[in-house]
């Protein structure tokens, strides 16, 4: 089945699908993504790689492509608590609708050219994978599955596709937040997660999609790891997955609860917190000695990407070098965790063998 599909990912960053996608056999015909440096660790990797802006392509450049996965840029809705946050997320919600309505594929481009002329363009990057699949299904070739990630804050947006893909004839599932330490990830990372199928003809599943159940328990501070659902595996900690001999306690850059002198503090003993693009900065401890920083590797492993992953910039220099690591810690931050990303493409494209086979095998923790 896994040869069935071919995808396209617009926003790939350095390759969290991608990965996801190889180690369940899934063939990626292009990933798109407009930061360099992250193109540069995707061909170190021997990733299929258009650098550029996805606004300027569309399903015509890339034909062989039947599955649309996106985790489009957000910053400008998810503003905490923020008046200009809110506005930007009600202009999507309008655009959105717009699309909806659009009749002729030459009709998009002049809702494109209204989108950039926003306060931040970055507003209506959200926007891409639904014009991408509303085209698809004007020229008579619409995607198969389609799989969008991003934030919890675009949990509306992603709801409103899903209104929309469904009067347009796919089956979809009910959009929701994932906690990926629930699928095996050392790390506390919560995603808004869409998956819609094709219902029409020719489609390759017509049973009604739905999000990957969880396979470990949710995490606490509350709960014993001992604890919790006995049908489901224990949370996976960062001490299983990094090689670092003897005990160690993270302290966060950031502060708890807005407070800077509050770090956020995790043991070995318990999954990450939230790997960010600024996880490099985080100080490891143990008992007042100060054992230094977490390798730029170590944080790829907390992402589930496998140990000797190829990060690189746009020069071409490699994570060991200086000055790099503010540079790859973001790329990683941004990242999609590919053991997560393999729970996810496997409930969307119906692979529940693969994914049982491909989490045995593959390096992803």
């Amino acid at each position: 089945m896994s040869d069935t599909f071919k995808i396209v990912d617009l926003f790939a960053g350095p390759g969290g699908f991608d990965v996801a996608a190889r180690n369940l056999g899934v063939k990626v015909v292009m990933g798109i993504e407009w930061d360099e440096d992250a193109c540069a660790t995707r061909v170190a990797a021997d990733l299929r790689t258009r650098c550029g802006d996805v606004r300027e392509f569309g399903p015509t450049d890339f034909p062989d492509a039947n599955v649309l996965v996106g985790g489009p840029p957000c910053q400008t809705f998810t503003v905490a608590g923020s008046g200009e946050g809110r506005a930007a997320l009600d202009e999507v919600l309008k655009f959105a609708e717009r699309y909806a309505e659009v009749a002729r594929i030459e009709d998009f481009a002049a809702i494109r050219d209204e989108l950039k002329q926003l306060s931040d363009d970055r507003t209506g990057l959200v926007l891409e994978p639904l014009r991408w699949a509303l085209e698809a299904l004007l020229r008579g070739t619409p995607y198969q599955a389609i799989i969008l990630e991003q934030v919890p804050a675009v949990l509306p947006v992603w709801k409103a596709f899903a209104n929309i893909l469904w009067t347009k004839g796919y089956q979809v599932a009910e959009p929701k937040v994932l906690r990926t330490e629930q699928y095996g990830v050392p790390q506390t990372r919560r995603r808004a997660i869409m998956i819609a199928r094709w219902s029409g003809a020719g489609a390759p599943l017509q049973e009604e999609p739905k999000l990957p159940a969880p396979t470990h328990c949710h995490y606490s501070t509350s709960l014993r790891r001992d604890a919790g659902d006995p049908k489901l595996k224990r949370w996976v900690t960062m001490g299983d997955v990094l090689a670092r001999r003897g005990p160690f306690e993270v302290v966060s850059n950031y502060g708890t609860g807005g407070d800077p002198k509050a770090r956020g503090r995790r043991r070995h003993d318990q999954p990450s917190a939230t790997v960010t693009g600024k996880g490099s900065r985080n100080k490891l401890e143990w008992n007042g000695h100060k054992l230094g920083e977490f390798s730029l590797a170590e944080l790829g492993q907390l992402q589930t990407f496998p140990a000797n992953y190829p990060w690189r910039r746009r020069n071409g220099d490699d994570a060991s070098v200086d000055g790099v690591r503010s540079v790859i810690a973001q790329q990683i931050g941004n990242a999609v965790p590919p053991r997560f990303g393999m729970h996810v493409l496997a409930a969307a494209l119906g692979l529940d063998a693969e994914l049982a086979s491909a989490l045995e095998t593959s390096h992803a923790g």
